[in-house]
């Protein structure tokens, strides 16, 4: 079997991207590259900011069951949380099919799926949406909105979220982060930040109050129109939760490489 580009992309914008994010969290966060494991971990009560996943293309059954316990390792050395992300395309056919044994094995249990999706974004129109307006992440204020709309759509206590995001200049300035408003109420977030050569798509979220009425569509193309406007960038990628998989391929994205998240058992 031979991996795909986009796979091995889409775990490359991962470990680059996560890196930028939990160093701004934590200059001194666990951001090591092991042989064939990325530590990217800062120990935030923000789950999401606290990420370790496999790196090697074409990881055998024996090779991933090694690399997941010493995943497991390091996860149980952190105070807080965090996920483990796996790219199934990076695993053989063997790995993929031994990979629920294996990981059960080693201490994990499966949390939710997500997809790798990139693409070619050639024009992107201005967007607009007859319910809102767009604003720029600028404030500490206008964060702490950001924050707490991640932590609603994720069902998180609204601190976990500002632990992650309150107070970040790299977020206030660099990264490309806006709000969809519904008049004065901040009802969707999406944010894109340059990685790479391209613009990568991160923390898209919609109050559940307000969902399916089309304002994580919007704000996403507001977010990846503002960020290709101000680098010239036009690839794109992301990582898909289940709820937001169905969307993006009306944008231009293309699943590549399912990926599957786990927790430590218990």
């Amino acid at each position: 079997m031979t991996v795909s580009a986009e796979s091995i992309e889409s775990v490359q914008q991962l470990t680059t991207v996560w890196r930028t994010m939990v160093l701004d969290r934590d200059p001194n966060a666990d951001v090591r590259d092991l042989p064939g494991i990325a530590v990217r971990w800062a120990d935030s009560r923000f789950g999401f900011f606290n990420c370790i996943t496999l790196t090697e293309a074409e990881a055998g059954a024996e090779l991933v069951r090694h690399r997941l316990n010493q995943a497991a390792g390091i996860m149980r050395t952190k105070k807080h949380p965090g996920f483990l992300w796996l790219f199934e395309d990076l695993l053989d056919h063997e790995a993929r099919s031994a990979l629920e044994t294996t990981a059960e094995q080693a201490g994990l249990q499966y949390a939710f799926p997500g997809t790798g999706m990139a693409g070619d974004l050639l024009s992107i129109p201005e967007p607009a949406h007859p319910d809102l307006t767009f604003t720029r992440v600028r404030t500490d204020e206008q964060l702490r909105a950001y924050a707490d709309l991640q932590s609603r759509a994720y069902g998180f206590p609204l601190e976990e979220g500002r632990d992650g995001l309150a107070g970040s200049e790299l977020w206030k300035n660099e990264v490309y982060a806006y709000l969809a408003m519904r008049g004065d109420e901040p009802v969707a977030c999406a944010a894109t930040v340059e990685a790479q050569g391209r613009l990568f798509v991160a923390f898209v979220a919609t109050d559940p109050q307000w969902q399916r009425n089309g304002y994580g569509e919007a704000v996403t193309r507001k977010a990846l129109y503002e960020g290709a406007r101000a680098t010239g960038l036009t690839r794109a990628t992301l990582h898909a939760t289940a709820a937001g998989a169905p969307v993006y391929p009306r944008i231009g994205f293309r699943p590549n490489t399912p990926i599957h998240f786990y927790n430590l058992k218990g």
